[in-house]
């Protein structure tokens, strides 16, 4: 497995200069764009790895997949009431969509969804603890402690976080976000500023590639029937406007994220996770995506078998 990973990571490295990164976020921009790395975490929990697999980088949106299994959990299918499960086929951060459908956002993976559904894990307790369940899942399932919210960029994201508090804002005023705006986005920033590198994101993941069941611990993170449509939900939206293309060329649910990492699920063989800064149009990483591609090449893993 460290063999083929190392030659995905070749087969991927051209397309490094293919990208550019989220130099929209201060803290994000400073990011050198030539690191590359990936991990795969197996049924026995064996985490192989290749490149800078051992790195923390901010993992951003891939945070949504997490948050969503925490408030399924918590509320179960009455979130669906606030947000959908089709495909947006528009940007992330796009508002379109939601003046058309009165305020109910098209799935939980663009921003405005993912933002109902920190709101609805907060519910009405303190919305610090949010941020301590969805610490607590990562470390736990990762099984590394050190597992924390990178402040600096968690600030970086509010100074520069408008657009995302005009989805809340909009959200709002169509009573779909039951806690005050600031306090959803001020959780919302923080998760997506949460830092982990390739091998402990493949490990938190792999519960995923074996309907919700941690295959070392037999700890039932979530039910059957949820994991399979967290990973469906994955498969249709987890890379926006780039969704199609992605399962065109890999095959496989998958989440990315701006900080350049990606989250992978290959159903009964485990989980994979790669990271690169630079990103396509869609907000992909593009190297990450390309390495995703060769690893399936080489494995033949694909849910479309």
């Amino acid at each position: 497995m460290e063999e083929i990973l190392a030659e995905a990571l070749a087969v991927a490295a051209p397309q490094r200069a293919a990208g550019r990164v989220a130099d929209y976020i201060p803290a994000l921009a400073r990011v050198d764009p030539d690191k590359l790395g990936i991990a795969f975490a197996g049924a026995d929990g064996t985490v192989h790895g290749a490149g800078d697999c051992d790195e923390p980088f901010s993992i951003q949106s891939i945070s949504k997949v997490f948050m969503l299994a925490l408030a399924l959990e918590k509320v179960g299918v009455k979130l669906w009431d606030k947000v959908g499960r089709e495909p947006s086929g528009d940007p992330f951060n796009s508002i379109v969509q939601l003046e058309h459908e009165r305020g109910k956002p098209r799935n939980p993976l663009i921003n405005a969804g993912a933002v109902v559904v920190t709101d609805a894990l907060i519910g009405d307790g303190p919305a610090e603890a949010a941020i301590d369940a969805l610490l607590a899942l990562l470390r736990g399932q990762a099984g590394s402690g050190n597992i924390a919210v990178d402040e600096e960029v968690a600030a970086s994201e509010s100074q520069t976080g408008a657009r995302n508090r005009s989805l809340g804002w909009f959200m709002r005023s169509f009573g779909n976000l039951s806690n005050p705006v600031e306090e959803v986005l001020g959780i919302y920033f923080r998760q997506c500023a949460v830092a982990m590198s390739c091998r402990q994101l493949a490990r938190a993941g792999l519960f995923l590639a074996f309907d919700g069941r941690d295959p070392v611990t037999g700890r039932a993170v979530c039910p059957w029937h949820r994991a399979r449509r967290i990973n469906s939900v994955m498969m249709l939206c987890g890379h926006y406007d780039n969704s199609g293309e992605f399962a065109f060329r890999v095959g496989l649910p998958g989440k990315s994220g701006v900080g350049g990492g990606i989250l992978a699920i290959a159903p009964g063989h485990g989980a994979i996770a790669a990271w690169s800064p630079a990103l396509n149009a869609a907000g992909t990483s593009a190297a990450g995506a390309a390495a995703l591609e060769a690893l399936v090449e080489r494995t033949g893993w694909s849910v479309f078998v």
